[in-house]
């Protein structure tokens, strides 16, 4: 017979001891931390104590209507050129994913061109444009009856030169973008929008595009940015926009730092304000791809004080 010994516990066994978790100490984040601190701390004073960036100057022109002027057409320029390169962007973007080769390849064709030559050489043929065509007419090619009909000089104005260089290539940039994002939606989404009878048109503007858009907001929001930033080489063509107004200003006071100091304060400004806006638009469009939203910084600072209100009460 075979037997068995029972284990049991002991009689005056006591309650199972806690456990004491001990945090990972990651002494070298702190000195890290520490490091980039007292760096930030040496420029800021820097920064501050030194005279010679003028910030007495600095606040005198800050609000000058010169710069402000300047800096309204660098806003509108921004917002032109990036609604003709979005528009046209997509356009350029179907064109090129479609099947007939000669549609594709125009579109292939634009898109090399224009992302092979630098948008300073644009701005200055579009500004030169006269050279090559000093009148300018709309109207039936080859003989036919013309609509419009003007001098070069007078159609193609600094601004208008502006808006076309800019444009123009963001347009190129925007494509490859739109292109991304519709490629990046799943095939066979396409393959059950035609099984229910839709056209190719339909297709990609009720189905695909919508999809897309996930993919498309965050480098857009990036080119926008970007765009507000080259606008500053309008100045090469003799444009008002704010770096030349600080440039005009600057010419005549000699006081070259401050004004450039000027235009930088506006140009992060600006830059911070399109980046909420980038912020907000792409967790819009995130709805769709993840279970809870991020909490805004909005959320999350009230969060905290209902916190804080809580521990006090």
């Amino acid at each position: 017979m075979a037997s068995t010994d029972a284990v049991t516990a002991p009689e005056h066994a006591g309650p199972p001891e806690e456990i004491k978790a001990i945090p990972v100490r990651h002494r070298g984040r702190w000195v890290v931390a520490a490091l980039v601190l007292f760096l930030l701390v040496v420029i800021v004073h820097s920064v501050a104590t030194n005279p010679r960036f003028g910030w007495g100057t600095v606040g005198d022109y800050l609000f000058s209507s010169r710069v402000l002027h300047g800096l309204v057409v660098t806003l509108e320029l921004t917002v032109v050129s990036m609604v003709i390169g979005i528009v046209l962007g997509v356009m350029l973007a179907v064109m090129r994913l479609s099947p007939n080769p000669l549609v594709s390849g125009a579109s292939w064709t634009y898109i090399w061109f224009l992302r092979g030559t630098p948008v300073l050489v644009q701005l200055l043929f579009w500004s030169f444009i006269s050279a090559l065509y000093p009148q300018i007419s709309l109207g039936i090619p080859f003989g036919g009856p013309e609509f419009v009909h003007g001098s070069a000089n007078t159609v193609i104005t600094p601004f208008v030169a502006a808006i076309l260089g800019l444009g123009l290539n963001e347009a190129a940039y925007m494509a490859e973008i739109v292109r991304a994002g519709i490629i990046s939606v799943d095939e066979g989404q396409t393959e059950a929008a035609h099984a229910l009878g839709m056209t190719r048109l339909q297709t990609m503007r009720r189905i695909v595009l919508p999809q897309a858009m996930r993919v498309i907001i965050p480098p857009t929001g990036n080119e926008t940015i970007s765009m507000l930033k080259t606008t500053s080489l309008v100045a090469f063509i003799g444009l008002g926009d704010l770096l030349y107004s600080a440039q005009l200003i600057y010419a005549t006071n000699y006081k070259t730092i401050p004004l450039l100091m000027v235009a930088s304060i506006w140009y992060l400004a600006v830059t911070s304000i399109l980046s909420i806006g980038q912020y907000y638009i792409e967790r819009h469009y995130a709805k769709g791809s993840v279970r809870n939203l991020p909490l805004t910084p909005i959320q999350k600072a009230r969060m905290r004080f209902v916190r804080s209100e809580g521990k006090n009460l």
